[in-house]
């Protein structure tokens, strides 16, 4: 199959057109210039591009720039939204949703189980979507749950041309069936069941970096595909480094080597511009910024769970001051670190606890100032002082220089919650600002895989390749393939010779 098929298949009178969209492969491209010219043919409706992430929202952007009045691009958590917010009544769901759905931790999969029901006993509902956009296109597909799935398939049932472009070896996030929701879909019914099914295969990505890394990429993901290993041993592109070395950390999911083992991956990240380090997990992810000596950030892509779960204990505990100050606390050692038990957490919850009676002075009387933010005003705006003035300290006192803040837009976004009426004014305002600045990675990152996927780089290091990031399991082997396919001209992997990734043959 070749890029032509693949043009000509979508812009057929097909209703349903599946693309196996391998990464880097052109699949975007497709997409965008599809979405474009169908836009030019429309009048009084819209082009909908639905995607799984905001990054991925973000490049489509960049990409239709030029028809973007006549282009929606939403994920499918807010076209959900949207729709549940016009009909929040009959969903018995308050106007709020965003608010709504925050109440839960699986808020978005309740609310697709909700939708999924509304457009099942209503129809017309289904048939006015499809009336309002008459051309769906459908990305990274593999990733959508059995609600979000059936939503789908209402607008192609009532008329609009779907196109769908999925690859299953990327299917890296859980599905969030919820209880009474649909059953999770099958991919090859799925192909079953269209009027055309066509493959990309041209390894576009890597045509102005590295071409032989992308055949190399491709070859490794039929190898995961089909339940073989990567033959390290022989076949390896110069593009692709293997370090070996093993992890000398005590600590659960923590990651520490020698001297002599860390060198080669110290000097190939000092001499590259850009770079993407890239781990399995976030513990791990954090305790990369110690080995890297906090020269590199963390990529914090658009989710973030510390917020939400401060702005749920503010929300539950206004005017409770002792457990807004445990909260804080708790905040603290999720995005950073230092602001320990035995150095200030126990002090600062009992000065809030004793409402800042006692008499003190040096190190005891900072905290105590620390701990009358919140005594003063037990709500968001008391937490918000509290954090501020953390930062402050840190580059003005000492004893609390030791204090380290990892996730840096995270700390400053519950910062801002200050700045508002209410906590979830205040959260609604800053995921809105999220979501349409378009944030970027840093030129030089640390990533989970997770929030990495939709993202490239010209260089990227992938450890530890080890039997506990990627054991022979389905989604360990999703999981490495994405990792792989990030760089576009450079690729290290730093594999342990004690316990290997069974994914590897060496």
């Amino acid at each position: 199959m070749s890029d032509q098929t693949v043009r000509a298949a979508l812009r057929s009178e097909a209703p349903l057109v599946v693309v196996e969209a391998p990464a880097g492969c052109g699949k975007t491209y497709q997409g965008a210039d599809y979405a474009c010219e169908m836009a030019d043919t429309i009048a009084s409706s819209r082009v909908l591009v639905v995607t799984h992430t905001h990054a991925a929202c973000s490049v489509f952007s960049e990409r239709t720039k030029g028809a973007a009045s006549r282009i929606e691009i939403r994920t499918i958590d807010g076209v959900i939204a949207q729709i549940a917010s016009a009909y929040h009544v009959g969903l018995g769901l308050p106007s709020d949703i965003a608010a709504w759905v925050r109440q839960f931790s699986e808020g978005h999969a309740l609310l697709a189980q909700k939708v999924a029901l509304l457009l099942k006993r209503y129809p017309m509902i289904g048939e006015s979507l499809a009336q309002r956009y008459r051309f769906l296109i459908c990305d990274e597909h593999q990733d959508s749950s059995g609600d979000q799935h059936a939503i789908i398939m209402v607008l192609l049932n009532h008329g609009a041309k779907v196109r769908v472009f999925a690859d299953p070896m990327q299917k890296i996030f859980k599905d969030q069936s919820v209880s009474g929701g649909c059953a999770p879909y099958a991919w090859n019914d799925l192909i079953a069941q269209a009027q055309a099914y066509e493959q990309l295969d041209t390894p576009h990505r890597w045509s102005n970096g590295c071409s032989e890394l992308g055949r190399w990429t491709l070859a490794a993901r039929s190898l995961l595909k089909t339940g073989g290993r990567i033959d390290l041993k022989t076949g390896v592109p110069p593009s692709v480094e293997i370090v070996f070395a093993e992890n000398q950390s005590m600590r659960n999911l923590e990651y520490q080597l020698s001297a002599s083992d860390r060198r080669p991956v110290d000097l190939f990240e000092r001499v590259q511009s850009a770079l993407l380090i890239l781990t399995r997990h976030t513990d791990t992810a954090r305790s990369f910024r110690a080995f890297f000596n906090r020269r590199l950030l963390l990529w914090e892509g658009h989710t973030r769970t510390s917020l939400d779960k401060l702005a749920g204990a503010i929300r539950i505990n206004q005017g409770d001051s002792a457990k807004l100050a445990a909260a804080s606390i708790c905040f603290l050692g999720d995005v950073g670190k230092g602001f320990s038990a035995s150095a200030f957490g126990e002090r600062f919850e009992r000065e809030v606890r004793e409402g800042c009676m006692s008499r003190c002075r040096g190190k005891p009387a900072v905290i105590q100032q620390l701990a009358k933010f919140i005594v003063t005003e037990a709500d968001h705006r008391g937490v918000s002082k509290f954090l501020r003035h953390i930062s402050h300290l840190r580059t003005s006192d000492s004893n609390f220089a030791g204090i380290e803040i990892d996730c840096h837009k995270e700390f400053w976004e519950a910062v801002s919650l200050g700045d508002f009426n209410s906590v979830d004014e205040g959260l609604a305002e800053i995921n809105n600002r999220r979501t349409y600045s378009r944030p970027k990675p840093p030129v030089k990152a640390i990533s989970t895989i997770h929030k990495a996927k939709g993202l490239e780089c010209e260089n990227v290091i992938i450890m530890p390749c080890d039997g506990r990031t990627f054991p022979d399991k389905p989604d360990a082997r999703c999981l490495l393939y994405v990792a792989l396919s990030r760089a576009t001209t450079r690729l290290v992997l730093v594999v342990s010779r004690t316990n290997p990734s069974p994914l590897l043959e060496f």
